[in-house]
């Protein structure tokens, strides 16, 4: 870990804005705008999850070295300069993070966003219908169980579908355990639940283009769809915003987070043998197949299989679990 300078008297304060390498950092009621020391950003390898974590068990590579040692919702320790000026120091341990492979041959790590309470994965029912993203919800429920970040499924334009669709949907996932909320963004529906879910937390809004997240967004807090869509958009246009990415306020407590490259993440990091792992409804089965290191593919006498024979696995949810595995 990091030492402060010993004429440095470090604050500590959560990075909500980050532009072209440099941060802003909220520190009680004050912003901060800080640069990183140079000797932490030379540092540029982190131990991120505890030994016994489910991320450690998973991950093909335990330590990769990162583009940049400071993301968005990294809790920090700095040094005010003076004149809302200051100088980043240390980054605490993160609880959890999202990130991607960074662009580039090296294979490095791009943290995209790092310490979130939730993440909202926003699906539509109809026009999209879910089927066509049955593959990317899964993935993305992979990767909150991997960094273990409390997801929230909200099923989208149900006013578009009939109740035994998105009742059918909803039942899929609640019964893994994941907590589901019908909603019609465009009605109201459901909205005033997401609102008490992201309440005074660090919360992110993933899921594909026209299921509603912008609606969904200015439902929850006027204009904030705007705003997070600002930064979403400038993802490659060659604008100078492209590097920019922000936790933006809400008016009853908490922050909900948007960095381009949210649409681009993947479980680049997995070892494929140990991706059942992520799939929660597969756990107990775990060891019981024939051959220790079975896939659950074309191996005869699996647990796994027979689980999704029987009913027990869900068939979609084995079929996605096929793909992942074939393409993290």
């Amino acid at each position: 870990m990091l030492k402060k300078p010993d004429d440095a008297t470090l604050q500590e304060g959560r990075v909500v804005q980050e532009h072209l390498g440099r941060y802003i950092v909220s520190a009680g009621d004050r912003l901060v705008g800080c640069a990183i020391s140079s000797k932490l950003r030379k540092a540029l390898e982190y131990p991120t999850a505890d030994p016994s974590s489910l991320r450690q068990r998973v991950i093909a590579v335990r330590r990769i070295p990162s583009v940049s040692p400071v993301a968005l919702g990294d809790l920090v320790a700095f040094e005010d300069t003076g004149a809302d000026k200051g100088m980043i120091y240390q980054v605490l341990n993160r609880r959890n993070r999202l990130s991607r492979r960074a662009a580039g041959r090296r294979p490095l790590e791009h943290t995209l966003i790092a310490n979130l309470d939730l993440a909202i994965l926003v699906f539509s029912i109809r026009q999209p219908d879910l089927h066509f993203w049955l593959e990317m919800l899964d993935r993305f429920l992979a990767i909150c169980e991997m960094e273990e970040i409390p997801p929230l499924i909200c099923l989208n334009k149900i006013d578009l579908a009939e109740e035994a669709a998105w009742r059918s949907a909803a039942s899929l996932y609640e019964r893994i355990g994941y907590r589901t909320l019908p909603i019609s963004a465009a009605h109201g529906t459901g909205v005033e639940s997401v609102r008490e879910a992201i309440r005074e937390a660090v919360s992110v809004f993933l899921g594909p283009s026209g299921t509603g997240k912008t609606t969904l967004l200015n439902a929850l807090q006027p204009g904030l769809g705007l705003q997070v869509g600002e930064v979403s958009r400038a993802t490659g246009r060659g604008r100078h915003t492209t590097s920019h990415a922000e936790l933006f306020p809400l008016e009853e407590g908490g922050m909900v987070g948007d960095t381009p490259g949210l649409r681009e993440l993947n479980l680049y990091n997995v070892d494929a043998d140990q991706l059942h792992w992520l799939f929660p409804e597969m756990r107990p089965l775990i060891g019981s197949c024939r051959f220790r290191n079975c896939i659950h593919a074309q191996e005869p006498d699996c647990a796994i299989k027979a689980a999704v024979e029987s009913g027990q696995i869900d068939r979609l949810r084995y079929q996605s679990y096929l793909r992942i595995r074939e393409r993290p």
